[in-house]
């Protein structure tokens, strides 16, 4: 890989922790207290008011629109396993998947650039 690549797969990889730690303080945050309403009151949570509406109809459409993505470029560039991206969106964050795999395709093209 050139340096180019491995800078961008660093600033892929920090970008991936930094959500992961920004989602799961506040995931675990949630299910630490009391009285939370399990399932149905985070996604209540998320319908609050028009803001957190918006907020969260935003991230599901872009979530959609990256697994589309994620989808279409890993299968023209052969990446196998795809079908881990859409379980970490949702177990663990959309915002940690999509760095996770721009780090995957960014070897991958790295790879096909070596070939070439």
């Amino acid at each position: 890989m050139q340096p180019k690549d491995k800078v961008l797969c660093a600033v892929y990889g920090v970008l991936a922790l930094v959500a992961l730690v920004a989602t799961w303080w506040n995931n675990i945050a949630f299910v630490l207290s009391d009285d939370n309403g399990g399932l149905a009151g985070f996604v209540r949570g998320g319908y609050a008011n028009h803001a957190a509406a918006s907020l969260t109809n935003d991230v599901i459409l872009v979530a959609v629109v990256a697994l589309v993505f994620i989808f279409v470029e890993g299968m023209r560039l052969g990446i196998r396993r795809l079908w881990i991206y859409p379980i970490l969106s949702v177990f663990v964050a959309i915002s940690v998947a999509v760095p996770v795999f721009l780090i995957v395709r960014q070897v991958r093209l790295a790879r096909f650039d070596k070939l070439a």
